[in-house]
């Protein structure tokens, strides 16, 4: 028997090493400092204006969390103390009597309370040391190593973005940010379970604790079979095969149904319960393929990034929008990035049920790691923790030993600083390999990422395995991706601006301007504004005002990245992957987001949208490709045409054509399309089976549109308002900004191009009556060739 007791009310937190006079403040568990700090009102909101500057106090504060509760023996041969998650350094007191000290942020704790607890009232104290004042212990120890920042993160075992990225605040935070309990058992429990999933079973490796000599049941069931087996006195581990032939496989998004299956494991009245999936996964690592049930599977996807700074406010109701928002735009994938977290177990269930597959990085990200003998056994007790607890999710497709940090090796200049010492190599390339290979054996590990396959070829080698592009952003204008022939593209991005809503939420200047304080100040990368102004490049007009600079530069984003997924995605088989830097921001910050730091999409969003689906027309390499990542053929009539600006045609053709399944036809065009008489007044289209391209033959700015004009309609209801515009000219990427009216409205499609006499309908969701004539004019209604007022 054993029971489950969460020990999460009545904390309190105090500041005990005298910056502060802060004294037994009521506490959340779990959660942070912060977040307690605020809904005190001892702070402000670190995410607005420049609050953040303010609070690097709290990083250098040691801080107690402190709390009572009743507690009854009732007969159980152990009581265990359980921490999900304590972040980070800290020392846990028990009635007084210290029973353990922590020093990873990844790692949970079990603690035998060996008869320290006592019938009535029992104190239980966590002590955290200051993250700053421990890094600065390490780093004297081991001595300075490189890194992207002036941030001692590769010395602590703790989220690594906490301490700042071009994308994040530096809020340093400490607390008991995971459930805690007390798990009273006797006999046996499950200490460890690993499912390791076939195509037709699954076989159980079984681990438990033992306070009993008698033997011990353990049973495994799932599918309608049942295995068991016995446990003689001594024993703790057990292997239980089951076979089920007739299992429905289970697929990623686009290519099949995600089947979940129960698998119950006992051990004596101890039970362990996870949804698992038949399926295989196997890495070509020739052509870096990831290959399900043995289909190549072209990866669409995002990179992930923890969705708030202080996790244990991130709900699994959150975690369902921004999953939504992902497979919204027909993404198939999620990489978790390693400057961040092993995620929560809502995380990988809801991927499971939601068919996306999941890229993990191990927790290492952009810098040499120390490998000490503390460093060492941490990484190894969580690494050996994570793949056991994530194993059963067949989601997880792909382990990856870091973020960058092979790439640092070879290209950051750190061989003079690191003076021959260790870097974290033989984590990547020995530990966490030996891990996975001994728990996980179903699934592939690959060592970092950029990398090339082998520890000597050059991790920026686009012929083999990943890279990551950030030439582009960086010095280039977007169109240098079409000098890329990649087998996989793990990483690439472009900034853009939040959407106006959560900027002017999060920044109180007046008037906002893009270089207005408090814009700047969530603007974290190095020369990112000036970045964003020369990525227009000859792409659209130099920005008047704030109003024009928010609107390019977000379309720019949207172009940029949409340019690159297309490309990549016309490359197909060669090239077998894009994953999109990135989904989600933690914060309202100028970032490389599709989805802004208030959940809002960008006009990024809507472009991936079009360039993610299963079905796309796009101009490459001087004619069109047709990519059709179906398992159904796509036949139809193809049809090209030249236009003039007017929307009047210049020359036409028609071909019946058949794009096989997963699969990329070229079309290459005769040159009475593809040559234009006048580049500034003539576009391309070509059309098959509702969707279409447009290709411009010169720079929008070159190009002689005619002055925007179109009727429209704007009508309300219960749920909301419609509106419908009508082109009496061409409309170049017509766009609507109801958030500007309205902070909670969200309107459903952006950046549609219409031809003459071409009808668009907008749905936008909000509460409030949006007035139409301010829905109808700059600067909610937007397009390129749009007439100023």
């Amino acid at each position: 028997m054993s029971t489950h007791r969460r020990l999460h009310t009545g904390w309190t937190l105090s500041a005990v090493d005298g910056a502060r006079d802060i004294t037994a403040i009521p506490a959340a568990v779990p959660g942070c400092v912060h977040t307690d700090l605020l809904t005190a009102g001892l702070i402000d909101d670190p995410y607005r204006d420049d609050n953040e500057t303010s609070l690097t106090w709290i990083g250098r504060t040691d801080w107690s969390y402190r709390t009572e509760f009743d507690w009854q023996p009732q007969g159980f041969d152990r009581t265990d103390l359980v921490f999900d998650g304590l972040d980070t350094v800290a020392t846990v007191r028990l009635n007084g009597v210290p029973v353990a000290t922590t020093a990873n942020m990844h790692r949970s704790y079990r603690i035998d309370t060996g008869g320290l607890l006592t019938a009535g009232t029992n104190t239980l104290e966590v002590a955290f040391r200051a993250p700053y004042a421990y890094t600065a212990e390490r780093e004297a120890e081991y001595g300075a190593l490189p890194g992207p920042y002036d941030e001692p993160y590769q010395f602590i075992r703790k989220m690594a973005c906490n301490f700042g990225w071009d994308w994040g605040p530096t809020l340093v935070t400490s607390g008991i940010w995971r459930p805690v309990g007390l798990h009273s058992w006797s006999g046996v429990r499950l200490a460890e379970v690993r499912p390791a999933v076939r195509a037709d079973g699954v076989d159980v490796h079984v681990r438990v604790e033992r306070v009993t000599d008698a033997p011990v049941e353990v049973t495994a069931e799932v599918a309608g079979a049942v295995v068991h087996a016995v446990l003689p006195a001594g024993q703790t581990e057990a292997t239980l095969r089951l076979d089920v032939p007739d299992a429905r496989l289970w697929w990623p998004r686009g290519y099949g149904d995600q089947p979940l299956y129960p698998l119950t494991v006992t051990a004596g009245d101890d039970a362990w319960t996870r949804e698992i999936g038949f399926r295989t996964v196997e890495l070509d690592t020739d052509a870096f393929r990831l290959i399900i049930n043995g289909e190549p599977v072209f990866v669409k996807g995002f990179n992930w990034i923890p969705d708030d700074c202080f996790p244990a406010r991130i709900t699994t109701d959150r975690l369902r929008e921004r999953f939504d928002q992902a497979v919204g735009t027909g993404a198939n994938t999620l990489r978790v990035w390693g400057g961040g977290l092993y995620e929560s177990d809502d995380f990988y269930a809801l991927a499971d049920a939601m068919g996306l597959l999941v890229w993990q990085d191990f927790p290492f990200a952009c810098a040499a790691y120390p490998e000490d003998d503390t460093m060492r056994a941490e990484v190894a007790a969580e690494a050996r923790e994570n793949v056991v607890r994530l194993m059963s999710h067949p989601s997880l497709v792909i382990w990856c030993g870091n973020n960058e940090n092979i790439e640092g090796h070879q290209h950051w200049d750190w061989r003079e600083p690191l003076g021959g010492r260790d870097w974290g190599a033989g984590f990547y390339f020995d530990l966490l390999p030996r891990v996975v290979a001994e728990l996980d054996p179903t699934r592939p590990y690959w060592p970092g990422s950029p990398y090339s396959g082998a520890p000597d070829r050059d991790v920026h080698d686009p012929s083999t395995g990943t890279i990551h592009i950030w030439t582009v952003w960086g010095q280039r204008d977007y169109t240098f991706y079409d000098s890329y022939t990649p087998r996989f593209v793990a990483e690439f991005g472009f900034q853009g601006p939040p959407a106006y809503a959560t900027l002017r939420a999060a920044v109180s200047d007046q008037p906002l301007t893009p270089d207005s304080p408090g814009v700047m100040h969530h603007q974290k990368a190095t020369d990112g504004n000036a970045k964003l102004l020369r990525g227009l490049g000859d792409h659209l007009p130099q920005p008047e005002n704030f109003d024009d600079w928010h609107y390019y530069t977000q379309l720019n984003q949207a172009r940029a990245i949409a340019y690159g997924v297309q490309r990549f995605r016309a490359l197909m088989p060669y090239c077998m992957g894009t994953i999109v830097w990135q989904l989600n921001d933690c914060w309202p910050v100028t970032s490389w987001a599709a989805v802004d730091g208030d959940a809002r999409r960008k006009p990024l969003w809507y472009a991936l949208r079009r360039a993610y689906a299963d079905r796309l027309i796009t101009f490459h390499d001087g004619g069109f490709a047709l990519v059709n990542d179906c398992s159904e053929p796509w036949t139809g009539e193809l049809h090209l045409a030249r236009l003039d600006v007017g929307g009047q045609p210049l020359a036409k053709d028609t071909a019946t054509v058949t794009v096989a399944p997963r699969s990329v036809l070229q079309i290459q065009l005769a040159d009475t399309i593809a040559v234009p008489a006048d580049p500034a007044r003539e576009l391309l289209t070509a059309e098959l089976d509702g969707v279409r391209a447009v290709h411009m033959f010169a720079e929008d700015p070159q190009m002689l549109y005619p002055p925007a004009a179109f009727d429209a309609k704007v009508d309300t209801d219960d749920d909301g308002v419609t509106v419908t515009v009508t082109a009496v000219t061409l409309l170049r990427e017509l766009a609507l900004f109801p958030d500007r009216l309205d902070p909670d409205a969200a309107v459903d499609e952006q950046l549609v191009t219409l031809l003459p006499g071409e009808t668009a309908t907008f749905r936008i969701t909000t509460a409030r009556e949006l007035p139409a004539e301010q829905l109808l004019a700059y600067p909610v209604l937007r397009c390129v060739n749009e007439a100023r007022p």
